[in-house]
């Protein structure tokens, strides 16, 4: 026999927050895979709103009493789809940037070279001895 646990009230006071964060979390998804700039800026930054309001929420609570273990598994679980969707941006940046410096190279700066090491321009081509 298991018993039922009604939610406390620091549990639904949690709640709503967390909501929040899983909804924009999920509209931020769709919106990747949709590939749609507009939306994942939008989203992006609605998620970022909720996620500081969830994590002053949790904090308080933490600080007050226990929070939930549910709703701690939760919020772990969110914070793991945000680090992989931040790493698959961060994968489509470094491959957009690969694919922008084969078609528009860098202008080398003069100062150092590949190896790391000062590259010297040498006027008239050749090398003075005293």
């Amino acid at each position: 026999m298991t018993a039922i646990v009604s939610p406390t009230p620091l549990g639904a006071e949690l709640e709503a927050p967390l909501l929040a964060v899983e909804a924009a979390l999920k509209q931020l998804g769709d919106a990747l895979a949709r590939r749609d700039a507009a939306a994942i800026e939008q989203h992006a930054a609605e998620l970022h709103q909720h996620l500081a309001r969830a994590v002053q929420s949790f904090s308080e609570a933490a600080r007050s009493g226990s929070v939930p273990a549910a709703l701690r598994n939760r919020l772990v679980r969110a914070g793991g789809l945000l680090a992989a969707q931040r790493e698959t941006l961060a994968r489509g940046n470094a491959s957009l940037d690969r694919a922008l410096d084969v078609l528009i190279p860098s202008e080398p700066t003069g100062l150092y070279g590949a190896g790391g090491k000062a590259e010297r321009r040498s006027f008239g081509g050749g090398s003075f001895t005293a």
